[in-house]
């Protein structure tokens, strides 16, 4: 495999995890409410959706026949505005104009909820929870399936999920120790990368616009990775000016 395949799988594996992650809290959640055989059986309804969906769409994506320099810049511009969401968010967090995201605290505030609900309401709630964290990684093994692989690409969302159960069965609890800011701000670096280097490169040309090739991906993860520590430095320094600004 080239390093394109090694990135895009890379950035499906992380960005799949934490997704897997916040779907595990709220199964977890409602596990100890209403039984681990109930919950399960939630969460396996929502995985057998989005299967459906990762199957149905790799389907279709093989049969249709069309230009793959049009498909890559479609998908580029879907990469640069779902990166850009993660990215924005992850800066603002740095810069503590947003506050992290609390893995512990949502696992609490969902207990407490399910502690009033009833057995059918706490299945709901685990199959939903499931199943929009899942279309999150449906839209991310679509976007890049085509491009790259979409048997690595689906390989790389499983791969997560079956890591983030197997350390949440470990642990029996929140997975509060995985550094969920951090992951999505790289995997929100590595999206827009591609997303770069795919719109561009499908709407002017490849050769014309990234002579280097593959190469490109590298100084242009490492553009937004900087940049986006420069930024949010620049906001929280600006943060304690105006701070001390207002107590002087």
């Amino acid at each position: 495999m080239n390093a394109t395949q090694w990135g895009g799988m890379s950035a499906i594996f992380l960005a799949s995890a934490v997704e897997w992650v916040e779907a595990f809290t709220i199964v977890l959640a409602v596990a100890l409410s209403i039984g681990w055989k109930r919950a399960v059986s939630a969460a396996l309804a929502a995985l057998v959706v989005v299967a459906a969906l990762v199957a149905v769409t790799g389907v279709g994506l093989t049969v249709v026949k069309a230009d793959i320099s049009r498909i890559r810049a479609v998908i580029g511009v879907f990469l640069l505005l779902f990166g850009l969401r993660w990215y924005v968010k992850a800066i603002r967090r740095y810069a503590g104009r947003t506050a992290l995201h609390d893995e512990a605290k949502e696992f609490s505030e969902a207990r407490e909820h399910l502690a009033h609900a009833e057995v059918h309401a706490a299945w709901l709630v685990a199959f939903k929870g499931v199943l929009l964290e899942g279309l999150e990684v449906w839209l991310l093994v679509v976007a890049l399936g085509r491009t790259l692989s979409y048997a690595q690409a689906s390989g790389s969302a499983l791969v997560a999920l079956l890591v983030v159960v197997v350390m949440g069965l470990m642990l029996r609890a929140p997975l509060t120790r995985v550094p969920e800011n951090t992951l999505k701000f790289t995997v929100a670096c590595a999206l827009l990368a591609f997303g770069s280097f795919w719109s561009l490169g499908g709407l002017l040309g490849e050769h014309a616009v990234w002579p280097l090739g593959d190469v490109t991906l590298l100084p242009l993860f490492t553009a937004y990775a900087v940049s986006g520590r420069l930024i949010g430095l620049k906001l929280r320094l600006s943060a304690a000016d105006t701070a001390e600004g207002s107590r002087a």
